[in-house]
């Protein structure tokens, strides 16, 4: 008789996983672009997710912009063209980018919308999710602090015979000259699998 799987257990399918990824990503800038300053924190309201308390914006103009991101997001990580995310902060004085945080996004192309879903429950990979995002929170007590005003950039690297769309600009790499990294956890749906880390300058002074 086929086992059949409770309501958590369902498994997860391509379109499953792609969703779930999606959203990771979504309170993911939210919560760097929140413990990192770039934005008041009076623009945030907190929200309950992944048995966590995450802090989410309220400004219309990002999140109008972060919705569109987690849409396009979605539908890349659907067809498996997706590479990798970075958020970069930079000062807004000179453009020196002082913080890179790079999530590297692998995924099984062999799967596809017929096939059997994988045996992973949810609660598992929000167990995984919750490390990682417990972690960006930690990373204020050794990341420098950022004592100019700072900006934002998101860039998405897809395989390269992808068109990127016309409001998607197209731009360099944006390294950090004499930086550290630091890996932080990763997390998979068995589909998808996301490693993070974040690399920032290093104090001029010792």
């Amino acid at each position: 008789m086929a086992k059949q799987l409770g309501r958590d257990q369902q498994g997860i399918t391509l379109r499953g996983s792609a969703e779930i990824v999606a959203e990771f990503f979504s309170y993911g800038i939210n919560s760097i672009l929140y413990q990192r300053g770039i934005y008041p924190p009076e623009t945030f309201t907190r929200v309950q997710k992944y048995g966590l308390t995450l802090l989410v914006t309220t400004d219309p103009e990002l999140k109008n912009y972060l919705n569109n991101v987690v849409e396009q997001m979605k539908e890349w990580l659907y067809k498996c063209i997706v590479q990798r995310l970075v958020v970069v902060i930079s000062s807004i004085e000179n453009n020196e980018v002082l913080e890179r945080w790079q999530f590297d996004i692998e995924c099984d192309k062999t799967v596809k919308d017929e096939s059997a879903p994988r045996e992973k429950s949810q609660k598992a990979i929000q167990d995984e999710i919750r490390s990682v995002i417990r972690q960006i929170t930690a990373t204020v007590t050794f990341l420098p602090l950022l004592e100019t005003a700072c900006a934002f950039d998101l860039l998405i690297y897809t395989d390269k015979d992808l068109a990127v769309p016309e409001k998607w600009e197209e731009s360099g790499p944006q390294f950090i000259a004499n930086s550290e990294e630091v890996r932080l956890r990763s997390f998979t749906t068995t589909i998808h699998k996301v490693n993070s880390m974040v690399a920032y300058k290093k104090d001029s002074f010792p």
